[in-house]
């Protein structure tokens, strides 16, 4: 199956509001947060209910993940261009808060400050409509730059994750002389270089699996001896997570 992050950002606004995707190619619905699929036709039993694989799906959204709009509020700014404060105020508005409630919960203000920012941020949905129907029409051009998808946990997004599929093509064959699956020449010092090398080790992990700290361990110094690094950038990078305690390792969406 496709990295769950190529997955989201090739679904549209509709498909990533509602938290999944149909897959006609794997013939089943795939969780944009999660990446767990089910498969078209089955029938899925919780509770002592029976449910298809659409409306499973819909269920597991908000069972497991709490929705869709936290996870989309939790995502970077550099995702969402939301400020701190914008991010708390559509979670209010979101709830159905009277202003005073907000402005109680805010610690002051007033209902025209309220207003100001309700009106802030539909100007932003204006822009946001009138931008992606900008790239609709510049993608129909004939030459257009293919970015690597950053994937959706991301703790750091800039020009180190501006990386062509070529590229990235590229970076894998050099540092992975014998397959994209074979052990690591060598650790990059370079950014760029670096996001690519554990992207592709990502790939050896599956999603929606746990592991613990020596399963990590062994996966990662079958491809390079300093597995201790390659554990450490995975984490500083969001490709994975642990608990505090280094328990449970997970790749992160």
């Amino acid at each position: 199956m496709k990295a769950i992050s190529e997955v989201f950002w090739k679904a549209s606004v509709e498909e990533i509001g509602r938290g999944y995707v149909e897959s006609l190619e794997s013939d089943s619905y795939i969780c944009l947060i999660c990446g767990r699929s089910f498969e078209s036709g089955m029938v899925f039993s919780d509770e002592g209910r029976f449910y298809t694989a659409e409306k499973f799906i819909r269920r597991h959204v908000e069972q497991e993940h709490g929705g869709v709009f936290d996870f989309l509020l939790g995502l970077n700014r550099k995702f969402t261009g939301l400020t701190d404060l914008q991010k708390k105020l559509l979670k209010f508005f979101q709830v159905g808060l009277k202003d005073s409630e907000i402005l109680s919960r805010l610690g002051g203000g007033s209902a025209s400050t309220i207003r100001n920012h309700r009106f802030t941020l539909r100007e932003k949905e204006k822009q946001a409509k009138v931008f992606l129907a900008i790239m609709s029409l510049m993608d129909k051009g004939d030459r257009k730059t293919d970015f690597v998808d950053s994937h959706i946990s991301a703790t750091i997004v800039d020009e180190r994750f501006a990386i062509t599929h070529d590229e990235y093509e590229g970076f894998i064959g050099k540092y992975f002389p014998e397959g994209a699956d074979g052990p690591l020449r060598e650790f990059p010092s370079k950014q760029k270089r670096k996001v690519a090398v554990l992207r592709n080790l990502m790939n050896r992990f599956d999603a929606g699996l746990h592991y613990s700290e020596s399963e990590v361990n062994a996966i990662l110094e079958a491809a390079y001896p300093d597995y201790v690094t390659l554990r450490r950038y995975l984490i500083e990078y969001g490709f994975m997570d642990r608990l505090p305690d280094g328990s449970d390792y997970w790749v992160m969406p």
